[in-house]
């Protein structure tokens, strides 16, 4: 039991490099940063994906608690999870998603 409790961090980390270790998955959490705060439907339109393949992604993102999402009526809406993503990556690798985003608001 007690290794089970060791390698708990790990397989949240893993989690996470996993979300980041896929080139669309990036390109719409770029997205989402560049937005601040974007729906569904228009990051669709965006990415060129369809609603049901972003939300595949949109869905690993989320798990991996690097977006936020907020509901307003039947739209949902995403933004990037600032404090996750300072916490897990480089100043230099967050440069990425722009200086915006690793700001504190």
């Amino acid at each position: 039991m007690e290794q089970a409790y060791k390698n708990e961090p790990f397989a949240l980390y893993e989690k996470k490099f996993k979300a980041l270790a896929d080139q669309k998955r990036l390109e719409i959490l770029h997205l989402i940063c560049r937005h601040q705060t974007v729906c569904v439907g228009d990051l669709s339109e965006m990415i060129n994906m369809p609603q049901s393949k972003l939300s595949y992604h949109l869905k690993i993102l989320l798990d991996a608690e690097l977006i936020l999402k907020e509901t307003k009526g039947t739209w949902s809406y995403y933004s990037f999870n600032k404090r996750e993503m300072n916490q897990l990556l480089s100043e230099e690798l967050c440069g990425l998603f722009t200086s915006r985003c690793s700001e504190e608001k």
